[in-house]
């Protein structure tokens, strides 16, 4: 978003309750009178309706529903996150975008955000469905100073920002399944991808992915994923605003990140664990040596599952989870 833009955004805000005029504006931004009120019809095509008195002035009275920089931008309080925020209508997808703007330098915090991907993808190449205008598909760069082994700890801290977001708009039961996935009442609604570009003691860049079903109904979810999938609208019975919720995962995202590097990963991995899907149950473990059942008993402080067989405590990085045993019931 041009800094001019972003300006004029930000005075209207001020000024939502009010009017200020054409000319305070044009003082305010150092542009011409007609140069604000070309800027205001862009923001009228981007589906603001903008009140204009003559005389007395311009003020802002609805924002759209439809995602776009300005709109994402409206309301939004932030220290530094998306103050660089990349936005298309369609994308294959965010990642692959991000990717690019790192490599050509974009900057901590820059934000990818699309209201359709085209070719969308969870963790190990599974296609997740991003249907335009129904949900949040997203990737934030970030550029931390941490070495690349704890890479993983900032899936685990997004999955708990997603977690405290869908907890505060739904009064349903929301859990994080190891390690990617955000679940309400054992149905999945939102993904996580993490990729990572490092060298072997240095991370230049890291691209979080987040994909959350927002306003798809019950009909719109595809009929061999509606027994393990939903969306915010399914689970609540209403629509609810994709920019609202943007805004939200963003602005906590930037509290938990913070956290994060001022306190370590301790505060985050108590909170993932309140959040776990499973805790306390018995699972079965697949990895490319061997299948065994054993309790899932959280997380360790790197990241890793911590299972617990034979009253051994063991931690396990990567692996294939059946979540539910036979003879197991859920709660």
């Amino acid at each position: 978003m041009s800094s001019t833009r972003e300006k004029l955004i930000n005075l209207l805000k001020k000024h939502s309750n009010d009017y200020i005029s054409g000319e305070k504006l044009s003082q305010a931004l150092d542009i011409s009178r007609s140069a604000v009120w070309k800027h205001m019809n862009e923001l009228k095509i981007d589906g603001y309706t903008i009140e204009g008195v003559p005389r007395v002035g311009y003020r802002i009275i609805q924002t759209p529903d439809k995602v776009s920089r300005n709109t994402i931008t409206w309301g939004l309080e932030t220290k530094w996150l998306a103050k660089n925020t990349i936005h298309k209508i369609t994308a294959e997808t965010t990642q692959k975008i991000a990717h690019q703007e790192a490599r050509a330098g974009a900057p901590h915090g820059t934000v990818v955000i699309a209201n359709e991907q085209t070719a969308g993808k969870g963790r190990m190449g599974r296609t997740w469905h991003s249907a335009k205008d129904k949900g949040v598909w997203m990737s934030i760069l970030l550029r931390p100073k941490i070495v690349p082994q704890q890479a993983t700890l900032l899936t685990l801290l997004t999955a708990t920002v997603l977690a405290d977001v869908l907890s505060n708009v739904t009064n349903e039961n929301v859990t994080i399944k190891w390690p990617n996935d955000i679940l309400i009442d054992g149905k999945k609604v939102a993904g996580i991808l993490t990729e990572m570009q490092a060298e072997q003691d240095q991370i230049q860049y890291i691209i979080i992915g987040i994909g959350l079903n927002v306003n798809q109904t019950v009909n719109e979810i595809p009929p061999e994923l509606k027994h393990i999938a939903t969306s915010l609208q399914v689970e609540t019975n209403r629509s609810l605003d994709i920019n609202v919720s943007i805004q939200q995962i963003l602005h906590t995202f930037e509290k938990s990140y913070t956290t994060f590097m001022q306190d370590g990963f301790t505060p985050i991995k108590h909170k993932w664990e309140r959040y776990g899907y499973q805790i306390g149950r018995t699972i079965r473990v697949n990895t490319a040596k061997q299948s065994y059942e054993a309790v899932f008993s959280g997380i360790a402080e790197n990241g890793a599952l911590l299972d617990l067989l034979d009253n051994n405590l063991e931690k396990l990085y990567s692996a294939e989870i059946d979540w539910h045993i036979k003879g197991e019931e859920e709660e």
